[in-house]
């Protein structure tokens, strides 16, 4: 009995001394609206590029075409769905549809491209789907998304990390839907195919490249103190 209550007033005094000086743990916004702050400083910061390396001299008429406007509004519906979706894979149990977000604006993106490449070849025939090399694409989407890249990683980390790679990836795919949405505006590259294979390639080239340092960059950031 003595044994019992020592060991009962020691759980108590241990109780007792984890529960001092607790604080009461805030819990995250909704996704969306984390992804709506997130979205603001992102086109706060491509605005910003933009402005610096000046617009394109055509813009004006770019905005009157429908096929311009389809193309960028799937582009930054995509950057907003991809970073509503990896901001949920960092909450527990959060719903599927919110994780599988982009698949729709990101379809309707590759969609609108599709038909742009199948009116260029009708209009222009061989001569409408030419391709050549344009790495300036790859250079100003992953210049613009640094800064959304980011400030994305940091709001991951402020969740649990559950899915590293998908999150990264996600978020990757956010920001380079930004940049390319932003590219748009200054660079004079309007072939459909020449979009298609430069610059959404891009977009998911430095989807995957995020994805793939995952697990290095929040799990290591998590778990290390050094890092945070």
């Amino acid at each position: 009995m003595t044994h019992t209550r020592d060991a009962s007033h020691a759980t108590s005094a241990l109780i007792d001394t984890l529960s001092q000086d607790l604080r009461p743990v805030a819990p995250l916004a909704h996704p969306i609206w984390r992804a709506l702050g997130w979205v603001l400083v992102a086109l706060g910061f491509a605005s910003a590029m933009v402005w610096a390396i000046g617009v394109r001299p055509d813009l004006s008429d770019q905005l009157r075409d429908p096929r311009f406007m389809l193309e960028q509004g799937t582009a930054l519906a995509t950057g907003f769905c991809a970073a509503v979706a990896a901001l949920a894979l960092t909450i527990p149990a959060s719903p599927l549809w919110l994780r599988i977000l982009p698949l729709l604006p990101g379809a309707a993106w590759i969609s609108a491209l599709g038909v742009g490449c199948l009116r260029d070849w009708v209009n222009a025939g061989p001569a409408g789907l030419v391709l050549s090399p344009d790495m300036a694409c790859f250079f100003y989407i992953a210049l613009v998304g640094s800064l959304p890249a980011l400030v994305m990683a940091l709001m991951l980390r402020r969740g649990a990390i559950l899915y590293p790679n998908w999150s990264l990836a996600a978020g990757g795919l956010a920001a380079a839907a930004i940049g390319n949405f932003a590219l748009r505006l200054f660079h004079m590259q309007d072939a459909a195919l020449m979009v298609l294979v430069w610059q959404m390639g891009s977009v998911l080239l430095l989807a995957a490249f995020s994805g793939a340092l995952g697990h290095w960059v929040l799990r290591r950031s998590a778990l290390d103190p050094t890092l945070s």
